[in-house]
This record gives C-alpha cells, sequence and structure tokens, in this order.
C-alpha cells in the first residue's frame, strides 16, 4: 500500500474523508478544477453537475501522469454557497462515489464568496501521491 489513513485512536469516524494520510512517492499537484468540460463549458449551473464535472477533470488530469483516483491523498473543496453543499450531501456523496470510488483521502470544504469564473459554484484542488516502483 502507498498510504496509510491516519485515523487517531478515539476520536469520531469522520464520514466521507480520511482525518490524515501518510505517503510515500511522487507527488502529482491539481490545480482548482471547476464544472468545465474538454469545450470551456459549464457542466450545468448546479452544485452536484460540476461537481461531477470537476472531479471528473481531476482524473482525467491524473491519467495525464498515469496516477489513477485511489492516489489521491487530499481534496479541497471551494463552494460559495455552504447551505447548498450540505443540502446536497448525499447526491454529492453519490457523484463523488461514481467518479472517484470508495477511497476517501483527507479533505476540506471551504465557503468562498465567489470563483473566480461566472458561474462556477465549486473548485475542487487535488494532491496525489503516485507509489514509487518496488
Amino acid at each position: 500500500m502507498s498510504h496509510r489513513i491516519l485515523q487517531p485512536s478515539g476520536w469520531p469516524r469522520p464520514r466521507g474523508y480520511a482525518n490524515g494520510v501518510s505517503a510515500r512517492g511522487r507527488q502529482v499537484h491539481i490545480a482548482g478544477q471547476i464544472g468545465w468540460n474538454e469545450t470551456g463549458t459549464l457542466a450545468g449551473n448546479d452544485l452536484v453537475s460540476q461537481a461531477r464535472q470537476a472531479l471528473r477533470n481531476i482524473v482525467t488530469i491524473l491519467a495525464e501522469d498515469g496516477a489513477r483516483p485511489e492516489h489521491l491523498v487530499r481534496l479541497t473543496w471551494y463552494v460559495v454557497d455552504r447551505q447548498a453543499y450540505l443540502d446536497a450531501a448525499k447526491p454529492l456523496g453519490e457523484t463523488y462515489r461514481e467518479v472517484i470510488g470508495a477511497h476517501f483521502p483527507a479533505m476540506s470544504a471551504v465557503e468562498v464568496s465567489a470563483l473566480m469564473e461566472p458561474g462556477a459554484v465549486v473548485e475542487i484542488e487535488a494532491t496525489a501521491v503516485v507509489p514509487d516502483p518496488a
């Protein structure tokens, strides 16, 4: 295994993310991805559609370096509406598992007043660590 999930004993188990991840290997840093598709068009106006596309973008960029979703060690989500994020917890979780799978790295979510691209409602930064060859 290339990484180890860090969950201190006695702490409540986080839902959908890890408290920490320890990893060794080649690092891949991905700039914030919004819900643009390959033509530069937003996938939709809603949080779930844009998050799905942003996560797909992350997977596509990972593949450019031979990395996969299970190599993700950190995701930072920037959302323009905290309540919309909380209200969409179930469909966001389903979307996440659809694109990333059952891999839950360390994650943070932050509400921001706006994103740079008009119409964007979520931006996701990612860090992956690809294991060194055996």
